[in-house]
């Protein structure tokens, strides 16, 4: 069996950090010069790809537990890469970047939280290919464990997921372009944001196969460790899902549209809240009866989702100065 190729470290995490920074910053500048959006996301699920297979490749003689790993992450962000492509080509622009995309700076940031993004979401894979687990010799053949099995149908269950409610929203909103349709069949029927728990499903189940030879195998010292620690990959991604890039995002711009738009659009969406779950899916007529703080807590709903009308609205917040213009000009009169 050939020797692995070392570069820079025996975790490749200095040469993937590189090649992310370069392949980030060279979409950058043509995305800035040009003002030109329909690279960015297409940029950042390419460079998944780019990482596993250029890890897999300096492993030099993978074995199917590598390759099984880094082609999931291949297949996961080339998926993704090619659907947000298509959509923004279809849609023209990214609403994300206006205000920034002219300026260099705040637009820069993004790209550099893009980076990295890209480089902790893939440490299992990049770890799992390295030399220093490689150099274990004995490791127990992929599909031999019961997490190896879980990992492979949680991997499914979470592309499947993740592709078709992307396809069923884009297809939905294609159809309904006054915005304030609420989308509830298919997945979306189950949960409010079936993407990001298939998302995380994935990231999840890549995580348990990668450490397996850590889990049950021969791999010990620092090997072992650093395996465990890519945790951390799948980590982020579900705090960035849940905290900052994804849920935050959605859920209270999409309520505020359409209380704004008022009567019966506000009306069906309040249904839609309180019947169906934010992000893990569950049966609709069971999770309208489960207390609130079951939904707080279990459920993942947590008050920084919930929209109030009276904090969060425009609608509300002009009412209530014309409220109050309305008792200065009784108070001036008296």
């Amino acid at each position: 069996m050939a020797e692995p190729i070392h570069v820079l470290d025996d975790y490749y995490l200095a040469i993937t950090l590189l090649v992310t920074i370069a392949y980030q910053l060279v979409f950058f500048s043509i995305a800035f010069y040009f003002k030109f959006d329909k690279v960015t996301d297409f940029a950042g699920g390419t460079n998944f790809a780019v990482l596993a297979m250029l890890t897999l490749g300096l492993s030099r003689s993978p074995d199917a537990r590598q390759i099984v790993a880094s082609t999931f992450v291949a297949a996961w962000a080339l998926r993704l890469a090619g659907f947000l492509l298509y959509r923004v080509a279809r849609t023209g622009r990214d609403a994300r970047f206006d205000g920034t995309r002219d300026r260099f700076f705040p637009f820069l940031g993004f790209w550099v939280f893009q980076m990295v993004w890209v480089w902790a979401v893939s440490l299992p894979a990049v770890v799992l290919n390295s030399p220093a687990v490689r150099a274990y010799a004995g490791q127990r053949p992929f599909g031999s464990t019961g997490r190896d099995v879980a990992g492979v149908v949680l991997f499914a269950v979470g592309l499947v997921m993740e592709s078709v409610s992307d396809v069923q929203r884009f297809v939905f909103r294609s159809r309904n372009t006054d915005g304030a349709a609420v989308c509830d069949r298919g997945f979306f029927y189950w949960s409010r944001h079936p993407n990001y728990f298939g998302e995380i499903l994935i990231h999840f189940a890549i995580y348990m196969i990668c450490v397996s030879p850590a889990a049950d195998g021969p791999v010990g010292g620092q090997a072992f460790k650093a395996l465990y620690a890519t945790i951390v990959g799948p980590f982020f991604l579900t705090i960035l899902l849940l905290f900052v890039s994804g849920l935050p995002l959605s859920e209270r711009p999409a309520a505020k549209k359409r209380y704004e738009a008022g009567g019966r659009t506000w009306e069906a969406y309040r249904r839609y809240l309180d019947r169906t779950s934010i992000l893990v899916p569950f049966p609709p007529q069971l999770y309208e009866r489960l207390p609130t703080v079951v939904k707080r807590t279990l459920f993942l709903e947590f008050p920084m989702y919930v929209f109030d009308p009276a904090k969060h609205s425009d609608a509300a917040g002009d009412e209530r100065e014309q409220r109050r213009r309305s008792g200065d000009a009784l108070t001036d009169n008296v």
